[in-house]
């Protein structure tokens, strides 16, 4: 058996190494011409997604360029010391969740699933396909196809698979924030600093986190609440104006650096339809989730692991794809609605911000605490 694996991010190299788990072959058709090695700024990796990757004898090539991030401190834009969370909880081996480059991530995944034997063909940016009931047909806009007896989507919110598969399914939605990162080399954070802890800030006008690693750079990412579209000839003032009159050096951090480029931060609504036929869709495809919560990666992974166990289980791809959907729908959904729920307090008018500040500590007493986490982090799946 032969899949089609549409995208080469972090989900499709995955995805193709669990699926020779399973026995089946798989080849990825990307639709950039190159490689995406100096692509987007850093991600959360936490520890149920580095569990997943461990199930497939991948988390040590991830692990040797990361950063471990095992807590979380809350501020308010004055200054106010709102509470600690754990970033994900600790493996029975000690391995808490890390923070790593996107670039490093990657590369480590493209390039393992490369000495596995996994083809990578670029440039192959899916137009259409056709599946004849014995076969999945894929054509790309280069005048190439292929066929497989899957074809597996792992190519993200904006998926092109998704809107062949379903016409009516819905498309992205904005969160009202636009995403920003950057890294400062040695640098003094004033109240921030120890290393291992992400000090994530509620600020008057937008949101802003960093973590600051043994060598002392300062890896750094922001929110802010724009409308879509409004895009200035220049960030930076913008985003440091932002910033100004908050409590901390947040607004001294954005001008010392270079500043990444500004992404629209979307998840998705509940997608109806994740298959048909031989075609199913995986990660941010079929569930994507804001970065607020630090699992889209994770996500992926875990999908992969399920998707390659219920492919080798099952009686036939249908039944395999309908397990599979069981088996993740739930998970995701929740996962999807909690970090939308952090992405909308990130965007508080004035009035919201003060209440946000005073509950803030409460919830995360209650609502934040490890044991009331625990279905997010805890979660295992396995081959």
């Amino acid at each position: 058996m032969k899949a089609l694996i549409i995208g080469c991010g972090i989900g499709g190299p995955v995805t193709a190494m669990a699926l020779q788990t399973a026995g089946i072959d798989a080849e990825i058709h990307e639709a950039y011409p190159r490689g995406a090695e100096n692509v987007g700024s850093f991600l959360n990796l936490a520890s149920n997604g580095l569990a997943a990757l461990r199930v497939l004898g991948l988390h040590r090539e991830v692990l040797s360029s990361a950063i471990p991030t095992p807590r979380m401190v809350m501020w308010s834009g004055t200054g106010k010391r709102l509470g600690e969370v754990a970033n994900g909880l600790r493996l029975d081996d000690g391995t808490v969740s890390h923070t790593v480059l996107r670039s490093d991530l990657y590369g480590a995944l493209r390039d393992e699933a490369a000495r596995r034997g996994v083809p990578i063909a670029y440039g192959r940016r899916l137009v259409s396909y056709d599946d004849t009931g014995d076969q999945v047909v894929a054509t790309f806009e280069d005048g190439t196809s292929a066929a497989g007896d899957l074809l597996i989507a792992c190519d993200g919110v904006h998926s092109r698979t998704r809107s062949l598969l379903d016409p009516g399914a819905p498309g992205p939605r904005y969160s009202g924030l636009y995403s920003f990162g950057g890294i400062v080399r040695n640098t003094e954070t004033g109240g921030f600093g120890e290393p291992g802890v992400y000090d994530m800030v509620f600020g008057k006008r937008a949101f802003f986190g960093c973590t600051v690693t043994e060598s002392g750079d300062t890896w750094w990412f922001a929110n802010l609440p724009r409308r879509l579209g409004d895009v200035p000839a220049d960030w930076r003032p913008v985003l440091a104006a932002a910033f100004e009159g908050d409590a901390n050096p947040s607004a001294d951090l954005v001008r010392r650096g270079p500043v990444g480029p500004a992404l629209p931060v979307y998840d998705l609504p509940p997608v109806p339809v994740w298959h048909r036929g031989r075609v199913l869709l995986t990660g941010d495809a079929a569930h994507a989730t804001s970065p607020s919560s630090g699992q889209g990666a994770s996500l992926a992974v875990e999908d992969a692991v399920v998707l390659a166990r219920c492919l080798r289980e099952a009686k036939d791809h249908r039944a395999a794809f309908e397990r599979f959907e069981a088996e993740r729908r739930p998970r995701v959904e929740r996962v999807v609605a909690y970090s939308r729920t952090i992405s909308n307090s990130k965007a508080a008018g004035p009035v919201a911000r003060v209440f946000r500040d005073l509950m803030l500590p409460m919830f995360l007493k209650r609502g934040a605490s490890q044991e009331s986490l625990s279905w997010m982090y805890r979660h295992q799946v396995g081959l």
